[in-house]
């Protein structure tokens, strides 16, 4: 089998989800539980019906919690290392859409602190800047104003420093080096750092003197933290948080892992022009395509490993439309060049709509973010 590493702070190699969910002790989203949640929303996501979400932990207790009257609220989070780019959007988009479809609160968490601490090149007002950049992202994909909750661990300190120590005392040194793989040179701030994390996970029950059911939509990369989370959480009297896991949106280069900010040509990021998009996908986007226009029309083109295609997968929202896509190249009939064309539009429209509301969140920024 092949060699892959999934933690926190690393992601690279060609993951394979479903040894994933063995080894983190998940389970798979069944045609059960997409039942339940459309019986809810009254249609799936694309990102179910396609697995992109492929994975959680005590969903279907989160169903039944609902069904009792019990409203869950959504937590999920950014690290503020660099600007956002498209594949930090994935869990969020997905995110939006349960708020929208369940009518429910978003805690969106903005770790600088973990990323000051983690970094070496990044200072604290680096990180804390970043916060506020990226947050401006989060607002422009259109979460509800009153119902979503933006706070930087830096600014919101006070708060979630009460909180952060009731989990660190539960939190062993043996606990935090097995899971992730700390060792005697590394800051002592890193080990407190999945305290801080947790708080979200509880906060609005603790705000609200009441237990809430918490969903954390996330890339699986981050599920270390939030099974710390789910193991102390009921031994200081709050509910363990339910999980929902989406896979990563590859890099444009197409060797494996996920997209990452530091490495420009493999990403897409929120604010780029759209002539910047077309070079990149252009120049980078790795194809599945044969060798020739003769070759591709005879044999076709592969779509697994064709970055475009993948990545459409994420952002052509039409079962239709993309099965056409995928037929067609498979056939010959679509040329890598087409099919990275029909990408290029795709994001370009996505981001010139983003680009506008980006734009417009800069003057409601303070309605979302909290502070102490």
């Amino acid at each position: 089998m092949g060699k892959f590493t999934v933690t926190p702070w690393k992601v690279e190699g060609e993951i394979d989800y479903n040894r994933l969910i063995k080894e983190f002790g998940t389970e798979p989203i069944s045609e059960g539980l997409l039942q339940r949640i459309r019986k809810h929303t009254g249609e799936l996501h694309h990102f179910l019906r396609r697995k992109i979400f492929f994975s959680h932990r005590d969903m279907n207790w989160i169903m039944d919690e609902y069904e009792k009257g019990n409203k869950f609220y959504l937590y999920t989070g950014r690290g503020p290392s660099g600007n956002t780019h498209i594949g930090h959007m994935v869990p969020w988009i997905f995110t939006k859409w349960l708020q929208e479809k369940f009518d429910v609160e978003l805690w969106f968490q903005m770790t600088d602190d973990e990323k000051f601490l983690f970094n070496d090149n990044l200072s604290l007002e680096d990180t804390n800047r970043l916060a506020y950049e990226n947050a401006l992202d989060v607002i422009a994909l259109g979460f509800k104003q009153g119902k979503t909750f933006i706070f930087s661990d830096l600014d919101y300190s006070k708060t979630l420093y009460r909180q952060a120590l009731k989990v660190a005392k539960k939190l062993t040194v043996s606990t935090a080096k097995a899971v992730f793989g700390f060792n005697d040179s590394d800051n002592v701030g890193e080990l407190f750092f999945t305290s801080v994390q947790s708080v979200p996970a509880f906060l609005p029950s603790a705000i609200k003197g009441k237990n809430m059911p918490c969903i954390i939509p996330h890339a699986i990369d981050q599920d270390a933290h939030f099974r710390v989370s789910r193991d102390i959480l009921p031994k200081i009297g709050h509910y363990k948080p339910a999980s929902i896991h989406c896979s990563f949106l590859p890099p444009l280069s197409g060797t494996g892992g996920k997209m990452s900010a530091s490495v420009a040509e493999s990403a897409i990021y929120t604010t780029d022009p759209p002539e910047i998009v077309e070079k990149k996908i252009r120049k980078y986007a790795f194809s599945g395509g044969k060798d020739t226009v003769a070759e591709h029309r005879l044999k076709g083109g592969n779509p697994e490993i064709d970055v475009s295609y993948q990545w459409l997968r994420f952002f052509e929202e039409s079962d239709e439309k993309l099965k056409r896509i995928r037929d067609d190249y498979k056939s010959g009939a679509l040329l890598t060049g087409e099919l990275k064309q029909v990408l290029i539009e795709k994001i370009n429209a996505f981001l010139k709509h983003h680009q506008e509301r980006r734009e417009k969140a800069k003057k409601v920024l303070d309605k979302f973010v909290l502070r102490d």
